[in-house]
């Protein structure tokens, strides 16, 4: 059996998509199919056509025909079973079936075509298969909608703190003109209060009294929130008491920049030594430091410095792990993409040759145009028309893996959580983790445990590093690397509550070379003579998600 094409068209002949699995020239197929309404007959009970050099097999779909373009060689039953998958597909793709959604939908049929035929010959695959591996999410669309998210979340916040800051501005502002009473500013306010013979207590209740006062001082001294309780309370100079009043000479030399700077050094000292400045302080620069520990913890991993030739493959994993307290595994599914990148003209003609693991749950998705059977039967990737060429200085995506298991010996680094009730309104916790595969080397791992709200734990025994963050109210145990040297190891802490679901869940985050798949490129050649190609190669393997719940 040979499919030339298949292809979706409209009752009076009109292509609206068609996949060509031979070389056939546009104008070609494009005859084919105009000149298939008229071969059709409403009296006609069969399905199928066959004219001087191609049969047709097609079924009628609403107001559409799907058609299979064959030579007449090919076994009639089987293009009949490939036609009832291919309908079957294109219903299930587009609802309602009509024009305007195979027009929507048209990527996602060619390549579900791709994956029911390859060069013409029917592949082994049902309507199921099909449909999982063409919903194959890509992990580049994720990683742009994570980033554009949080652009976005950041934008808001920034605009809801300038808001804020503008709001507070108004309000100080409103504060300082209903205080002072002058439109000169807290300046004059200062002034004022110092030159007037009616006794410190007036000159107070008008320089520096009330909100008026912090909101002058700050605009030129910066000391907001620190400044109205020094004169209040431990300055006796601008209190009630009565003192001897300055001379008008000495209010009038306000404009005098000597005497101000003396005047706001003095009041800067006094809030500097005011313990509820040295308090915010203290809370600011443990808030610096929560935020650099998240930056360094919580943030998606820098892509590192590393060498890279003219041509460069760099391999990613993205594994999901949910696993049970108990040592059951409830879901585990790595997806991975092989992108090749060149920067040399001379190397765009190149094929490379790879080895994976030999697992039939490995489902792999090549590039639609990327030689399907070649590497189905050789594990090579090439074009399938030898003249086209890579795109030099773009990150080319060829070859896509999914990998999913509910088998427990499958999980690379297995974690155990076990939170006791200590009997005194505490909880004994211990945790395990063990190197399920030793040919990995897992690094910068952080273990990440939940603590009950407000709780500081008691770290007894543990391996590695351990810091406490309060602002999430978890416990981050540290490890530089786990692999065959340290396939194990334990932390032991005491912390208030007695719910041990409190801890949970549990989550990991690391980075590994070895992948879990192990699909690696091991030579490239060109094309034109089968010569050796130098190459750098980059390999990763991270979670999207590695949790015990």
């Amino acid at each position: 059996m040979v499919v030339l094409a298949i292809s979706v068209c409209t009752k009076s002949g009109k292509a609206l998509i068609s996949r060509q699995f031979r070389e056939m020239t546009r104008a070609r197929i494009e005859g084919l199919i105009a000149s298939f309404p008229k071969l059709t007959g409403s009296d006609q009970q069969h399905t199928t056509i066959e004219t001087e050099h191609v049969r047709y097999v097609y079924q009628p779909l609403e107001e559409l025909f799907i058609i299979l373009i064959t030579n007449k060689q090919s076994n009639i039953l089987q293009d009949i079973d490939t036609l009832q998958l291919v309908s079957r597909v294109v219903s299930a793709t587009c609802r309602p079936t009509d024009a305007h959604e195979i027009d929507r939908n048209a990527f996602e049929l060619l390549g579900s075509f791709d994956e029911i035929v390859s060069l013409g010959y029917r592949e082994n695959v049902n309507l199921a298969q099909v449909i999982s591996i063409s919903e194959m999410e890509s992990h580049e669309e994720k990683v742009q909608e994570m980033i554009e998210k949080n652009k976005e979340r950041e934008a808001k916040e920034e605009l809801k703190r300038r808001a804020k800051l503008l709001d507070i501005q108004r309000k100080e502002q409103k504060r300082n003109m209903s205080g002072m009473g002058s439109p000169y500013g807290s300046g004059m306010g200062v002034g004022m209060g110092m030159g007037m013979s009616g006794g410190y207590g007036q000159s107070s209740s008008m320089g520096f009294g009330g909100q008026s006062g912090i909101g002058g001082i700050e605009d030129i001294g910066g000391n907001q929130g620190f400044v109205s309780p020094s004169f209040t309370q431990d300055d006796s100079r601008f209190s009630g008491a009565p003192k001897t009043p300055a001379t008008k000479a000495r209010g009038m030399q306000l404009g005098r920049k000597q005497n101000n700077a003396d005047l706001f050094e003095s009041l800067r000292a006094e809030a500097d030594s005011s313990p509820v400045l040295q308090q915010q302080q203290q809370q600011q620069q443990q808030q610096q430091q929560q935020q650099q520990y998240h930056a360094q913890n919580y943030s998606a991993p820098a892509q590192p410095d590393f060498p890279m030739d003219s041509v460069h493959v760099h391999i990613e994993e993205k594994i999901t792990v949910v696993a049970n307290r108990d040592g059951g595994l409830e879901n585990m599914e790595v997806k991975g993409d092989l992108m090749l990148r060149v920067s040399d003209p001379a190397k765009t003609k190149i094929s490379l040759a790879l080895r994976h693991l030999d697992d039939p749950s490995i489902q792999f998705k090549t590039h639609p145009n990327v030689n399907k059977a070649l590497f189905n039967s050789d594990k090579v990737i090439a074009f399938r028309d030898s003249s086209k060429e890579f795109p030099l200085n773009t990150s080319t995506g060829v070859l896509r893996w999914r990998f999913l298991s509910k088998d427990e010996s499958s999980i690379p680094l297995s974690i155990n959580c076990w939170p006791s009730p200590a009997g005194d309104g505490s909880c004994d916790v211990n945790i395990e983790y063990q190197l399920e595969n030793e040919e990995m080397e897992f690094k910068n791992v952080n273990i990440i445990i939940p603590l009950p709200q407000g709780a500081t734990p008691t770290v007894g025994e543990a391996d590695g590093k351990h810091f406490v963050d309060h602002q999430q109210s978890v416990l981050i145990w540290q490890l530089p690397s786990i692999s065959s040297s340290n396939a194990s190891g334990t932390l032991e802490f005491n912390c208030a509550g007695e719910d041990v679901e409190s801890f949970f869940p549990v989550s990991v985050q690391f980075e590994s070379e070895r992948l879990v798949c192990d699909v690696d490129v091991f030579s490239v050649s060109l094309v034109a003579d089968g010569s050796n190609v130098e190459f750098s190669k980059h390999s990763i393997l991270t979670p999207l998600e590695y949790s015990v719940v």
